[in-house]
């Protein structure tokens, strides 16, 4: 184990959109609990640590509430039809603009982006969430350079992802992006992560999985 450990915190609230954390947390946790050494722990959090009821119904038990979470160094922060009126919400936004100064990294995953905008951490930046709420995006503000395209985009200390299963493609960049290209690699070939298109489906041109610089070929 490393002598100081950095944290990885998923967000969690009612209405969370299930793989929107749960694609993040499988490869987060892989990473963090078969290489300690590394010095990474991924953890759940919610504002109360109580159980949460997620979109389709699953109850989750978060690891911690807001007050007792360890010390976040990246911190995650999934989509779902939960996040409409958390956007409205302005003890949580005021807990995000929080985060801005003492998390070095923030990330999303589909429409998270969305609180993310509506506490003005996006602003005048590039972005992007979920396909159908873009246009959502764009209104909660203008400055936002709406990507229409990308799987996820870094724009520094904020990374964002589109809808739902881009956010297991966004966690395997942060493994890269904070480990490097092997142990992304490796960690992709330890969940066995290949997506390919269903058999008998026209699968868009350039729609091919990749991982930023690291080879997207088959683990052998």
């Amino acid at each position: 184990m490393a002598e100081t450990t950095r944290g990885i915190g998923i967000v969690l609230f009612d209405g969370v959109e299930e793989l929107d954390f749960v694609g993040p947390w499988e490869v987060l946790s892989f990473w963090t609990r078969m290489v300690p050494e590394d010095g990474w722990q991924a953890f759940t959090l919610s504002r109360t640590g109580a159980i949460v009821e997620c979109a389709k119904g699953l109850k989750v038990t978060p690891d911690h509430s807001f007050d007792t979470a360890p010390a976040v160094d990246v911190l995650v922060f999934p989509g779902g039809q939960g996040t409409r009126p958390l956007v409205h919400d302005s003890q949580m936004l005021d807990w995000v603009r929080a985060q801005r100064d003492r998390v070095p990294l923030i990330t999303s995953v589909c429409t998270g982006a969305l609180v993310l905008a509506a506490a003005g951490l996006l602003q005048h930046r590039p972005a992007t969430t979920h396909w159908w709420s873009l246009d959502a995006l764009a209104d909660l503000d203008p400055t936002i350079a709406v990507d229409r395209d990308a799987r996820y985009v870094d724009s520094g200390d904020i990374v964002t992802s589109s809808g739902v299963s881009a956010g297991t493609d966004m966690a395997l960049y942060l493994v890269q992006r904070l480990a490097g290209d092997e142990r992304a690699r490796w960690v992709r070939r330890g969940i066995q992560y290949d997506p390919r298109p269903p058999r008998g489906t026209d699968w868009p041109a350039g729609a091919e999985w990749r991982l930023g610089s690291v080879d997207p070929t088959r683990p052998r």
